[in-house]
């Protein structure tokens, strides 16, 4: 029963941690779409932060299931969870389960966001250098370069 109500516990900070996450990805995004460098960087530390704890409660949380006879090697905690016949700790499971799916979307949103502004510029960057007519090449990475990118624009 202890690990039972350790889990709830632990279920119930996840989903505070998920709900906050997800207004700074919020927060984040706006930023990006403004093109607020200076705001960007304290939505990293502030995400850092936060999933450093859900990290933490992980393994928690492994070890409340082991509590509760969960085997890891029998497979998905889910399905373990919902096995048990315990309401209250499968909303909570399926809760957390929803605001981190939401989570990694926003974020996948972001991901693309900042890869727009980095190919805008890099074509910005062609521009000043004058290669922007310059044939491209495509790199190991899917990235494509320019062949004038040897024009240096400053140095300290």
């Amino acid at each position: 029963m202890a690990a039972i109500n350790e889990l709830k516990q632990l279920l119930g900070n996840d989903l505070k941690s998920l709900h906050e996450l997800l207004q700074v990805l919020i927060a984040e995004k706006e930023a990006l779409k403004a093109s607020d460098v200076k705001a960007i960087d304290p939505f990293t530390q502030q995400k850092n932060e936060l999933l450093d704890q859900i990290r933490s409660r992980a393994k928690q949380k492994i070890h409340a299931l082991v509590g509760m006879g969960y085997r890891p090697e029998t497979g998905n905690p889910s399905q373990f969870i919902r096995s048990a016949g315990l309401p209250e700790l499968t909303a909570l499971w399926s809760a957390a389960e929803t605001e981190l799916k939401a989570c990694q979307e926003l974020n996948s949103v972001n991901n693309r966001i900042v890869g727009h502004l980095q190919q805008r510029l890099s074509r910005l960057t062609d521009i000043f250098r004058g290669s922007a007519s310059q044939a491209k090449l495509y790199g190991a990475s899917g990235q494509q370069t320019s062949l004038g990118h040897r024009n240096i624009l400053a140095s300290a």
